[in-house]
């Protein structure tokens, strides 16, 4: 086993201390720094432990902004209860609000008045909650002397007078009304006469689900070899569950696998009013239908790990609410997150959702309706499987971290106090590369976040992958990601052939395709160069074994490299060259950067600062690649176009504080006007500009470029035009693009590895801010000491 090594970067740090002050933290402690006071978000709302679907919106809601956003405002919780609801908490709430004590409301209202921290309330807002004592809750939001944002769980249609009355109340006293669907904004527009700029959309939130193989659920469920249908929530009646049960005989006719699961216990409410007559009528029914081998009755409040797990094992879930004013259903939600095909009554959310085959929809209460959907469903493998992807791709737009971001924004337009929304980088995570790694390489492109190896592999991808993991390793020094650098670097191996030069493409036989004979590899060859050159670099760091073996292909190669002549590959070779002190390395980087240069005086021009006569993909290689050449050889002119052009391309790329990548729907051409394409923006660019930032920092220190890197990192999660993320929590996967109007949730190798690539720019970044400060305060407490002396 070898031995963790401590990293370059982190040995001076470590030698500092002493050696600086001459004293240690023991006789000197740090100066303690005043916090930040965050402006704070209160939210008036149920919280768990309730059962209640609003409280877990509201506790999904509140982890996704603290997990989406750091050092930006603080959440809090003002907790509803009632005399039947009140509860013990794992986190107290700030504040508890029984909305079954009329003077409560003003006492609560009273005391955030007082709280000069609170700039904005959030009301979630069900008419149930305060309809004992309507009136002082009116009284309550009407004191409050802060902006309030109320978000509508329900908005009801041809409203009476009093019910209208309430809700225009309601719309003056507020800044802004969230609702869930397009339907129900409209209602208000219509129905009530609030204007449209008062309203915001803000799907609910879906989780993130990292893929999980359904055969293999089964297996832990004891479900193997059953056709699985589910539906899931508090129970009652509105659900119309024994919708499901009468067409289950017809279903079983067809497919006698299959069992329906019933997720969830019943209402706290029906239970107090009622106890459990409705589950009592749907036991018995099951009895009557003789159905005691395909229903199964989970009674449980089942935790979402759980939950979503029943949900990715089911092969169809089952949405019969005959409640035909549900504007919106938080579990019909999270299954089509899931991946599950959905079959659902016509409620507003389903009819916008389940459109373009994403599901089907049936008739209120109609067993008959609902049998034979099943049933062409599990006739249809197919079918289920377009269904779940679509699903997949509709529902992207609503992960909570999107709605994290667009209730942020909301908030940052609303509340009293203005603040920037500063995004919260994500731990480094390695799943998805893992997963897209087998014994021999990584695959090429995955469905979804699903490998799909009938892809085979690239050069290119694995001469990535070598790359970042050599780069984590120089952060972490983990022995677990060696023996991939070992699997990447066996590839770059396997791809050089006799005569030095190295093919790209291939297939998952292990054979190289016949695409390597209708493409130019030169850039390939480059990637290869830049790879080999950088695991040769990290001498006190990989096994020596390692580097002295890339050191050995780059030699090999090396006559080949003479003949190439392409923009991008030459760079490449350049970056993988410039840190050897072999003179014959150097004497190439000599030739390739005067080539560059050659390229670059021949398009400049007044307001042409570039090295072709136009702007496509992987720009930031090219003055990066003569920064490397300057420090590779202190040619002063290598550092006049270096800057040049890298500023040239920065003013393209960050236009008024924003970050937008060049599309691929439409090069930026010299000399001609540029009518502004909107998608096709691709995460290897924006990787790629941030390393080569990270590298102008690095050489001359200019804060600008750090700046400009952080702006760039957040492109990925969510400083978009779109507003959504690019990276996917959950897996560790990147999706391959930004479109017009979506993601494309696809989690390739190279989108994948482009995150995390700045992400470990990013890190580093961090480090080197930390040891910054560290070197500032042992030298302010070196300069206090000696003044006292």
């Amino acid at each position: 086993m070898l031995q963790p090594k401590t990293p370059p970067f982190l040995a001076p740090v470590l030698k500092a201390g002493p050696s600086l002050t001459g004293y240690t933290s023991v006789h000197f402690p740090r100066t303690i720094q005043p916090k930040k006071v965050l402006p704070e978000i209160l939210f008036v709302t149920s919280v768990p432990p309730r059962a209640c679907g609003i409280a877990t919106y509201s506790q999904d809601l509140v982890n996704a902004l603290i997990e989406q956003f750091e050092n930006t405002f603080k959440c809090s919780f003002c907790a509803l209860e009632s005399h039947a609801e009140e509860h013990h908490y794992n986190d107290e709430p700030k504040y508890i609000l029984n909305t079954d004590k009329p003077n409560s409301f003003a006492h609560i209202a009273q005391i955030i008045n007082q709280d000069v921290t609170v700039k904005l309330l959030v009301i979630q807002h069900e008419f149930g909650f305060f309809a004992a004592n309507a009136s002082d809750f009116d009284a309550f939001y009407e004191t409050i002397n802060v902006p309030k944002v109320f978000v509508f769980h329900t908005v009801l249609p041809n409203p009476d007078a009093e019910l209208k009355a309430r809700v225009l109340k309601m719309a003056r006293a507020a800044s802004s009304l969230v609702v869930m669907t397009k339907h129900a904004a409209q209602i208000l527009q219509e129905d009530y006469q609030i204007t449209e700029n008062k309203i915001a959309i803000i799907h609910h939130g879906t989780h993130l689900v990292p893929a999980k193989n359904r055969k293999l659920l089964k297996q832990n469920y004891n479900l193997s070899n059953r056709k699985v249908l589910s539906t899931f929530g508090l129970i009652g009646s509105s659900k119309s569950i024994e919708t499901t049960l009468d067409a289950l005989p017809e279903i079983i006719k067809k497919h006698p696998e299959v069992v329906f699961l019933v997720l969830g216990r019943t209402h706290p409410n029906i239970v107090k009013n009622d106890g459990e007559v409705y589950r009592d009528m749907l036991e018995q029914r099951v009895r009557d239908l003789d159905l005691a081998s395909h229903v199964c009755f989970v009674n449980e409040y089942l935790p979402l790990p759980t939950l979503l797990e029943y949900l990715q094992l089911s092969d169809i879930y089952l949405f019969t609410s005959k409640d035909k004013n549900q504007a919106v259903s938080g579990t019909f939600a999270y299954a089509i997150s899931s991946g599950c095909p959905v079959i659902s009554t016509p409620i507003p959310h389903a009819k916008e959702i389940l459109t373009d085959n994403n599901g089907i929809i049936i008739d209120f209460e109609s067993s008959e309706q609902l049998a034979q959907a099943v049933i062409n469903l599990l006739d249809n493998t197919q079918k289920r499987i377009e269904i779940s992807s679509n699903g997949l791709h509709k529902m992207a737009a609503t992960a909570w971290q999107n709605s994290a971001i667009a209730h942020g924004l909301l908030f940052r337009k609303q509340a009293a106090t203005s603040f920037p929304l500063n995004y919260k980088a994500p731990k480094i995570n390695l799943d998805h590369v893992r997963n897209m790694t087998t014994n021999f390489g990584m695959i090429q492109f995955s469905r979804i976040a699903q490998p799909d190896l009938s892809t085979g592999y690239t050069l290119d991808d694995n001469a990535r992958a070598l790359i970042a993991l050599c780069q984590k390793y120089a952060l972490d020094c983990n022995d677990e990601d060696l023996e991939l650098i070992y699997t990447y670097f066996k590839v770059v191996k396997f791809c050089m052939q006799k005569d030095g030069t190295f093919l790209n493409y291939i297939n998952q036989d292990l054979e190289f395709t016949t695409q390597n004979d209708n493409e130019n590899l030169e850039d390939s060859n480059g990637r290869a160069i830049w790879a080999l050159g950088y695991v040769s670099s990290l001498k006190n760091v990989l096994p020596i074994s390692l580097t002295s073996e890339a050191e050995f292909l780059i030699n090999y190669a090396y006559d080949n490299l003479h003949e190439i002549h392409s923009t991008r590959a030459m760079a490449f070779i350049i970056k993988g060259l410039h840190l050897s002190k072999d003179e014959a390395h150097l004497k190439l980087v000599e030739i390739l950067s005067k080539r560059l240069v050659q390229m670059y005086k021949h398009e400049k021009s007044d307001d042409w600062y570039w090295y072709e006569s136009y702007l496509t993909y992987g720009n930031s290689i090219l003055p990066e690649a003569m920064l490397c050449a300057y420090l590779a050889t202190n040619n002063l002119e290598y550092k006049k176009i270096a800057l040049e052009s890298f500023n040239f391309l920065l003013s393209k790329l960050f236009v008024d504080g924003q970050f937008k990548v060049i599309s691929n729907k439409g090069w930026h051409l010299k000399d001609e006007n540029h009518p502004e394409q909107v998608g096709g923006e691709q995460p290897i660019d924006t990787a790629y500009t941030i390393m080569a930032l990270e590298r102008f920092y690095q050489a001359f220190g200019i804060a600008d470029y750090k700046r400009k890197a952080h702006i760039a990192f957040t492109w990925f999660l969510g400083e978009n035009h779109l507003q959504q993320t690019v990276y996917n929590p959950s897996t560790g996967g990147c999706y391959d693009g930004l479109e017009e109007f979506n993601v494309n949730l696809n989690q390739g190798a190279e989108s994948t590895l482009s995150y995390l690539f700045a992400r470990l720019s990013h890190e580093r970044f961090q480090i080197a801010e930390e040891k910054r400060n560290l070197g500032m305060e042992c030298l302010n407490i070196r300069s206090s000491v000696l003044e006292k002396c």
